[in-house]
């Protein structure tokens, strides 16, 4: 049978990490591929209580059809985290609730994206932005990232020259590189769109996840009216619940409740009422502390095993909350056939390239640490340590390049 699919189709990418990921489900794999929160960290136990309470006490209405916008003591809740973690005033109407963060961004495609519109991103920009938004066929104009931030000067070029209908970014802890945007960056950031008019869409999907330093200005206090936010309850509870949020300004967020009721309707009322109750219920503020020191131990045990197994030229991120570290080889090596090396002795990494939409990052890689215990974390660096030698050592050409 020949089927006939809509032309997005052939522009869509398939997930580059879900792909990898079937390669690592061996069992003695150690695998930095993917992005998973620890799941040791669940809590499994409170959110069982919470569920019997929900389906005992509320019934029928955790089990009814629902409104799009979602349950209101919910959208309350992380109104009010708003303003205790970022000091902004925001009002639960200002708040939708979704599946998952990555339904948001789905949604904003949607609002925004013509065929051909310009989307801009950091350079590397998160995997799952660039497949949510290539559906709607744009065309991607990227800045590159440095260690304070996207380059401002490029993000000058690509406002004046391309006209992009948003900027996409994760200011904290990004995906892939852990790079956290730096004070004095954000305010240069939030002057350039002002002036271009352009929306910024800030994927705060890590912002509780600092492990070190000072809480940074959300880009939502900088330019409230171009700033539409996401947020997910996926890096701090649990990710199976599928539970994100859309804040944005009321005429994008009718917009977005619009797209929505077209989707799906509503999103999983009962788990927006365990999440709800759990959050009323239990020390949440501790229970994201230990999140928080269990990531910065497993940070600072890979970062520690990186400088003493890793070679001389291989340069790597020091991130200050999150979950990845982004090291960068050589010139001329290539993260791909680094994959294929290491795979042989059972250790897994995410080569960078599905992270850029042009073509680069082929010799870079992300490594997650938050989903490894230290001494996996320590026995799978020493793995790639000695594989990423021997590659230095049969290429002594490319190592003196």
């Amino acid at each position: 049978m020949q089927y006939t699919f809509a032309s997005r189709m052939e522009k869509t990418p398939r997930s580059f990490i879900r792909e990898i990921l079937k390669v690592t489900q061996r069992p003695e794999i150690i695998s930095f591929a993917g992005g998973l929160p620890n799941p040791a960290l669940f809590p499994v136990k409170e959110l069982a209580e919470t569920a019997e309470k929900v389906i005992v006490e509320e019934g029928t209405a955790a089990l009814q059809y629902a409104t799009t916008e979602g349950h209101p003591p919910l959208r309350e809740w992380i109104a009010e985290r708003y303003k205790k973690r970022l000091g902004l005033e925001i009002s639960p109407d200002e708040i939708l609730i979704t599946n998952g963060s990555q339904q948001c961004l789905d949604l904003i495609g949607k609002i925004f994206i013509n065929k051909d519109s310009v989307v801009a991103l950091e350079r590397p920009g998160y995997l799952g932005a660039i497949q949510a938004f290539s559906m709607y066929e744009p065309k991607f104009s990227t800045i590159s990232l440095t260690s304070e931030g996207p380059d401002i000067h490029e993000l000058g070029q690509v406002l004046d020259k391309d006209k992009p209908c948003f900027f996409y970014g994760v200011p904290n802890s990004q995906n892939p590189s852990g790079i956290t945007w730096s004070r004095e960056n954000r305010k240069a950031v939030a002057e350039r769109l002002e002036r271009a008019e352009t929306v910024f869409v800030e994927d705060d999907a890590y912002g509780e996840l600092k492990f070190r330093g000072e809480q940074m200005p959300s880009m939502k206090e900088l330019i409230p009216e171009l700033t539409v936010m996401t947020g997910s309850f996926s890096k701090i509870i649990a990710p199976g619940m599928r539970m994100g949020w859309i804040c944005a300004p009321t005429p994008i967020l009718e917009q977005a409740v619009t797209v929505k009721q077209g989707t799906d309707l509503h999103s999983n009322i009962l788990s927006q009422r365990i999440i709800s109750r759990f959050l009323a219920n239990y020390p949440v503020d501790a229970h994201i502390a230990r999140i928080s020191a269990a990531y910065e131990s497993q940070c600072d045990c890979m970062l520690s095993a990186i400088q003493s197994e890793f070679p001389e030229g291989v340069s790597y991120t020091r991130p200050d909350g999150g979950m990845f570290i982004w090291a960068t080889l050589p010139k001329g090596y290539s993260s791909m056939e680094l994959f294929d090396r290491a795979i042989k002795k059972d250790v897994a990494i995410l080569p960078g390239l599905p992270f850029y939409t042009d073509g680069g990052g082929s010799d870079t890689v992300r490594l997650n640490f938050s989903n490894s215990t230290p001494e996996r974390i320590e026995e799978g660096i020493s793995r790639l340590g000695q594989v990423l030698r021997e590659y230095l050592k049969e290429t002594p050409e490319l190592h003196a390049a």
